[in-house]
């Protein structure tokens, strides 16, 4: 075997050995944000406390699909992140179930609470009779 084989076939091993070692840290890394992504869908927290709640007014369009009102929620600072967001809908008994309007939101409440102020039924307004 000449130094030239020699160096070729050891070259071709190291080169196997630096794109398997890539490989395994991407599947890592893919498998650490998965996992982090999976577990926040069911868990994530309010933006902030009780004490230091903020509230907003968001308005909600009939045009408006999943995406749009997790991107505005996030503008508005009600959610971190609205990709988030749109899956605990997609994954929640609310989905398709959100209504056009406006609602007064906080930031202390969680994703799964502001989806049930905005898919509530509207209570009809009563007069009552004096």
């Amino acid at each position: 075997m000449s130094a030239g084989n020699i160096f070729l076939k050891f070259f071709s091993v190291c080169l196997s050995v630096v794109v398997t070692l890539i490989l395994i840290f991407l599947l890592y890394r893919v498998g650490l944000y998965s996992y982090g992504f999976g577990y926040r869908v069911f868990t994530e927290k309010p933006m902030a406390s009780e004490e230091n709640a903020k509230d907003k007014v968001v308005q909600i369009t009939s045009d408006m699909g999943a995406k749009d009102i997790g991107d505005l929620l996030e503008r508005k600072e009600l959610i971190s992140d609205a990709n988030l967001f749109v899956v605990q809908l997609m994954l929640s008994a609310y989905r398709g179930e959100i209504k056009p309007g406006t609602y007064t939101l906080s930031t202390s409440m969680t994703a799964r609470e502001m989806m049930q102020i905005m898919s509530a039924e509207e209570e009809p307004e009563t007069e009552e009779e004096t």
